[in-house]
């Protein structure tokens, strides 16, 4: 491995498959919502094994509050008070965690992830609202993720631009087993474009989540070649699913998690990317705290 003495931060790792570990309240559509529903001890232990793991950032567990995972009405009546509860969840872990966390609040896709088509501008403005309320009072940062489009990114981004936080954009990638070429987000946008983009949009800095490994690399240089911005930071946090195929319906199934993606192997890919210039590493889906242990580990190495 590269062992030059090198500094990054690191994010915690996925949320729904460890909730499922660890025997929460578990199902589709609502996802990691319905455990902040049902078992909310289940989140707090959650974000402590993250934080017990190394992270210096843990994010809210707000990906799964949104219409088409709680459902309309549920949404409407409840989706400011879950997204409070998230806040307050991952605040009073960070604030017992005796060091120095960050929390991130989670700003998801709003319609559906990986289908930038379903993105309807009309609509976002409305959802953002209750998510942004909720979760306001007890972040530190921003984090619109797993983002498919600028449209659906920028639109979360103008959101929160003015609020005081710093405001961080990840996207998602096209990672079909087998894809060569340069790095695309799932809308087809040149990632060199999204990046520009996001950062005149004003964001402190750039992510690559839920997508696997093997085109993060792309990403990240892709990124490190946009000029003009020379202090915003570069992130990593990918997925450890089995390659599948695009599909039109919504949360057909649990998606299978990778063998090949244990702590030993994902660490090179995390080498990989600091090498490239990220400065932010961390895990999304299947990707939990054994992982994070080991990039905590690898970073203390490193830095003797």
């Amino acid at each position: 491995m590269n062992s030059a003495n090198r500094s990054f931060t690191i994010l915690d790792g996925g949320m729904g498959r460890l909730l499922e570990r660890l025997g929460a309240p578990f199902r589709l559509p609502e996802w990691s919502a319905l455990s902040l529903i049902e078992a909310p001890e289940f989140v707090t232990r959650a974000h402590r094994a993250y934080v017990d793991s190394g992270a210096d950032i843990i994010t809210t567990n707000s990906y799964g509050l949104v219409p088409h995972m709680l459902g309309p009405e549920r949404f409407t009546r409840d989706g400011l008070s879950l997204a409070d509860r998230a806040g307050r969840l991952a605040r009073e872990v960070a604030e017992g965690a005796g060091r120095k966390v960050l929390v991130a609040g989670s700003l998801p896709p709003l319609f559906e992830s990986y289908q930038p088509e379903r993105f309807q501008a009309d609509e976002a403005p409305r959802i953002l609202e209750s998510l942004v309320g909720g979760l306001r009072p007890h972040i530190d940062l921003w984090l619109v993720e797993t983002q498919s489009s600028t449209p659906e990114a920028l639109t979360a981004l103008a959101a929160v631009r003015d609020l005081g936080l710093p405001v961080y954009v990840s996207y998602t990638l096209k990672d079909e087993d087998g894809r060569v070429g340069p790095a695309e987000l799932r809308s087809g946008e040149a990632v060199s474009d999204a990046v520009e983009r996001t950062l005149a949009a004003g964001a402190s800095g750039v992510f690559f989540n839920c997508s696997q490994p093997e085109v993060m690399s792309d990403a990240v240089l892709a990124a490190r070649r946009v000029s003009g911005w020379p202090d915003f930071a570069i992130g990593v946090y990918a997925n450890a699913f089995a390659p599948e195929p695009p599909s039109d319906a919504p949360y057909a199934g649990i998606s299978e998690i990778r063998a090949d993606l244990g702590p030993e192997n994902y660490l090179r890919w995390v080498d990989r990317w600091i090498a490239q210039g990220a400065s932010v590493v961390g895990g999304c889906c299947g990707i939990g705290p054994e992982h994070i242990e080991a990039i905590r580990n690898y970073r203390a190495r490193i830095a003797v």
